[in-house]
């Protein structure tokens, strides 16, 4: 399963071998997406599969290997489901027969342990129907909805549909805007986007066109320039813009070119606070100057991507904290959704991406052990502003009278 590439609601199947979990999310999809056979384990590894529902649009369902697998390879096949767990918005537990045991109450554990919404689906009601008391049973234990469907004949799919609709977060797929509500109508907002070894060749990176997106959805008027015209643009231009956004690396020129009356922040920044863990990170980004000798900083990248020689990541970054720190840290970089290879408390201080790449809910499960376990989180931006001196001017704009507790 591709991990971190797809920032759409995702929906997991889980369930027992032989479920009907495969035949389902090709009911849902309406294709053959699925290999559905009478042969248990069939699935192996997850299936990801784009949908458009109404109400949400856009969506990833996905497949996955029943949790009653058996075998050393049962087990691979187990734990690849275990991982969806983190990538995930919304869980349809699938069962079957009127089977409800131990496989499905550990599974809404797990569902719970990982603060997921779910609901139950009774499958294969063409066979079988559920039970009324078995019904009546996880309805007042669970407290969660639950529907008798057949993927063989499935006259109440829109029930279906409805119910992933209902239990299914509004945050998971209403975004919340990135500069709208910083900006009125008309205002001018000034993008700084440098264009060096590291933008993509014939187009902009993603969070750049996510705001340009944003400025026109709020009826802004967004104003795009490389940073060495920004001097340019301030000479001729006005009235001043709104808002300046510039690309993280190069914060202290865009400080510098910009009058300090003017609001300033990053692309990264902006992406943080919409759906990053921004009260974490502006309680953790100050701990930058607390780093000691032999410190372990661990960097999370929330997709892979080809290493240049000044990565922002792998290299800017470290470079700027030792400089900034005057100690002698090390550095780890996880990229995409992989696993993390030490013990959380292992590390001082845990940077992530902006996450343009990955769904709201995969980056704050991606942090949550490390804020469960009290340590420091930032992102790129915010700590980028904080090793150039120029963190407080960077948060200003999301900071309503109260700056002094995050510094």
């Amino acid at each position: 399963m591709t991990k971190g590439k797809d920032s759409k609601p995702h929906i997991g199947i889980f369930g027992r071998r032989n479920n009907g979990k495969s035949s389902l999310i090709n009911v849902l999809t309406g294709q053959e997406i699925a290999i559905v056979s009478d042969i248990p384990g069939t699935t192996t590894d997850p299936v990801k599969k784009s949908i458009e529902i109404p109400g949400i649009g856009p969506a990833v369902m996905i497949d996955t290997a029943g949790i009653d697998d058996t075998g050393d390879l049962g087990m691979k096949r187990i734990g690849k489901t275990m991982e969806a767990l983190k990538m995930i918005d919304l869980a349809i537990l699938v069962m079957a027969h009127n089977e409800f045991d131990l496989p499905e109450k550990n599974l809404i554990r797990d569902f719970e342990a990982h603060d997921l919404p779910f609901f139950i689906l009774h499958n294969k009601s063409d066979e079988e129907k559920i039970k009324a008391e078995l019904a009546l049973v996880i309805r007042e234990k669970y407290n969660v909805p639950l529907i008798d469907f057949s993927s063989v004949d499935p006259g109440n799919l829109d029930e279906v549909i409805k119910m992933i609709r209902d239990t299914i977060p509004e945050t998971a797929f209403r975004k919340q805007t990135l500069v709208g509500d910083l900006i009125r109508y008309g205002d001018v907002v000034l993008l700084i986007t440098p264009i060096d070894i590291e933008a993509p060749e014939g187009r902009m990176i993603l969070p750049q066109v996510q705001v340009i997106r944003d400025v026109l959805d709020h009826d802004g008027i967004a104003v795009v320039c490389k940073e060495r015209e920004v001097d340019a643009f301030f000479k001729r231009m006005s009235p001043r813009p709104s808002l300046v956004i510039t690309d993280s690396q190069v914060f202290p020129k865009a400080d510098a070119a910009i009058p300090q009356e003017v609001p300033l922040t990053s692309f990264s920044i902006v992406l943080a606070r919409q759906k990053g863990d921004f009260a974490n990170y502006l309680k953790g980004t100050p701990h930058i100057g607390k780093l000691k000798n032999g410190d372990r900083v661990l960097i999370l990248e929330s997709c892979t991507h080809h290493v240049s020689c000044d990565d922002i990541g792998r290299v800017k970054i470290p470079r700027w904290l030792n400089n900034f720190s005057g100690k002698n840290l090390e550095f780890e970089v996880v990229a995409g959704l992989n696993k993390i290879p030490r013990p959380i408390t292992d590390y001082a201080l845990v940077i992530q991406c902006g996450g343009c790449m990955i769904t709201r809910r995969q980056l704050i499960t991606r942090l949550k052990p490390a804020v469960d376990a009290g340590i420091p989180v930032t992102n790129y931006g915010l700590a980028i502003a904080y090793v150039h001196g120029i963190y407080n001017r960077a948060i200003r704009p999301f900071i309503a009278g109260n700056q002094e507790d995050y510094l």
